[in-house]
């Protein structure tokens, strides 16, 4: 992926812009544009369509309690999700 084209993170479906990638241990590496490195395998092209800049904190702006717990357990499930092996022990 070049600097400047959209991806999007088949785990979550997080849209970035590509700042910058490097190749370490024969793994390549990818910066989107929400600070966050990903593994390149984990992407795929997106669209400037699918792109909107965005943080979690516009996100929670103007939604209600409810809204804001549905919004942290999602995150959470998204935290934990990482740590996940494939063998089902993690």
């Amino acid at each position: 992926m070049q600097n400047g084209e959209y991806a999007r993170y088949k785990n979550t479906g997080t849209v970035g812009k590509v700042v910058s990638s490097h190749v370490e241990g024969g793994v390549e590496w990818v910066e989107l544009d929400n600070k966050l490195v990903y593994d390149a395998s984990y992407l795929e092209p997106a669209s400037a369509d699918e792109y909107r800049v965005s943080s979690v904190k516009d996100r929670v702006e103007g939604l209600d309690l409810e809204q804001i717990e549905k919004l942290k357990e999602e995150l959470f499930k998204a935290e934990r999700h990482q740590y996940v092996t494939g063998g089902g022990g993690g």
